[in-house]
């Protein structure tokens, strides 16, 4: 059974294939209706802006090229999210080569992200966290390409400028790898003399600043609402002094929780648990900045803020654990135990979209089964009879509103939540329940 002594790249498409077949067509043939957040984005996209109530804009951007080019096809998001968990291991593949010059320890640092629920179970429904995955991956190799080169080059440079601020603009979280990154860097030049400051650095931020203009200006003009929103999920009014103690500790039980089917695929390795910590080694320092650093700044976040972490928002965090793992327990893993691992991997990765359809078929009050279709024709037929011309917007909450948006024929533009607005904005217009539909004047 030992695939791995196969072409590497081949057994890397294989298996990249068989996750994107699988984790598009089991959502697609088990669900009824797009999951909350995708309908969200789509909602959001249908009238795009440079922010929204919620996120900044990239999560709505990327749906909407879907919708124009597939319409409301359901297929095609899950597809897109797939795309996008795909881009993140393809970069994980290349960048593990380089650290470790070895195809076959490559190739199991991507395989061990399919133990991680976040990589799998999670991934269909197209969100800001989903969104960020290629651009954490990217800003990852492109950065060990300026912390590896003694010639820093001009296209890593705008690279790392460019993917940051795309990552940045799908979830405000991603800040917390760009300090880690931006810590390693300002540590290794003003504190350890290690590298020289090479003005090329400012063009990551010349780049990411540039991108970020319009979003700034939008969050001013709205009050910066989705800031606030993001503190509200924290849960920061409520917190007291215990909160500074149970959040962080809960949040690190969680993390431990997420991470046993890796350790179990580890375990299944390794010789024995035998390890030196050598700060000096430049390649760990630096999987220590990508992948330990930031989780160790969000348990800290909680400590200070006494704030609630939510276990969603991890999900980009984990991309490179793989490496870092293989990495560091190089010297203790046995590829003669290569079958042992394949087959809790392939078990782990059956398993995953067994379970998924499972719940996705015998729960029957999920998001998942909303007839947004069904709905969406009866209110066609409702405006049918009263006026002639095609429904131009939807107003209500992202989730009904956003079902019409995406189920209607003629794809009206979601204008916000109900409020005198409609009656400034609409010609003609009807109202059923929660959400009204309209001409514009």
């Amino acid at each position: 059974m030992n695939v791995l002594n196969r072409n590497i790249n081949n057994v890397f498409f294989i298996f990249a294939l068989s996750h994107l077949i699988i984790w598009t067509l089991v959502p697609s043939l088990t669900n009824k209706n797009l999951p909350l957040d995708t309908i969200e984005a789509l909602a959001w996209g249908s009238n795009l802006d440079w922010g929204f109530n919620k996120h900044p804009p990239m999560s709505a951007f990327f749906p909407e090229v879907f919708f124009q080019i597939f319409g409301a096809q359901d297929w095609a998001y899950y597809l897109l999210s797939q795309i996008f968990v795909l881009t993140a291991f393809f970069y994980v593949f290349k960048f593990s080569y380089e650290i470790l010059g070895n195809s076959k320890l490559s190739l199991i640092s991507v395989l061990l992200l399919e133990s991680i629920y976040f990589y799998n179970f999670t991934t269909p429904e197209f969100n800001v966290n989903v969104c960020q995955l290629p651009f954490w991956s990217l800003v990852v190799y492109y950065s060990w390409r300026i912390y590896d080169s003694k010639e820093i080059k001009f296209i890593d440079c705008f690279l790392v400028g460019l993917f940051a601020a795309f990552g940045f603009l799908s979830k405000y979280l991603f800040i917390y790898l760009l300090i880690s990154i931006d810590l390693l860097f300002i540590y290794l030049i003003f504190v350890k003399k290690n590298k020289k400051f090479d003005f090329k650095y400012l063009i990551t931020i010349e780049v990411f600043v540039v991108l970020m203009v319009p979003h700034l200006i939008w969050l001013f003009n709205n009050d910066f609402i989705t800031i606030i929103y993001g503190l509200n999920r924290t849960g920061l009014e409520g917190t007291g002094i215990i909160d500074h103690l149970k959040h962080p500790f809960i949040f690190l039980f969680k993390q431990l929780g997420i991470l046993i089917p890796f350790f179990f695929l580890i375990w299944l390795l390794i010789k024995k648990v035998k390890y030196r910590l050598n700060l000096k080694d430049k390649k760990l320092l630096f999987l220590l900045s990508i992948n330990i650093l930031p989780i160790f700044l969000m348990f800290i976040t909680s400590v200070l803020t006494g704030s609630k972490i939510r276990t969603m928002w991890m999900t980009p965090f984990y991309l490179f654990f793989g490496l870092f793992f293989v990495y560091f327990l190089k010297a203790q893993i046995d590829l003669k135990k290569i079958n042992s691992f394949l087959y809790g991997f392939l078990f782990l990765f059956f398993l995953s979209p067994i379970l998924y359809s499972y719940v996705s078929i015998t729960k029957t009050d999920k998001r998942t089964d909303y007839p947004g279709n069904q709905i969406a024709k009866k209110v066609q037929m409702s405006w049918d009879q009263d006026f002639n011309e095609p429904i131009q917007f939807v107003i209500g909450d992202e989730w009904k509103a956003g079902n019409l948006s995406y189920h209607l024929n003629s794809r009206p533009r979601w204008e916000g939540f109900i409020n005198n607005r409609i009656f400034d904005i609409a010609e003609e217009y009807l109202c059923i329940d929660d959400v009204c539909v309209g001409t514009y004047k």
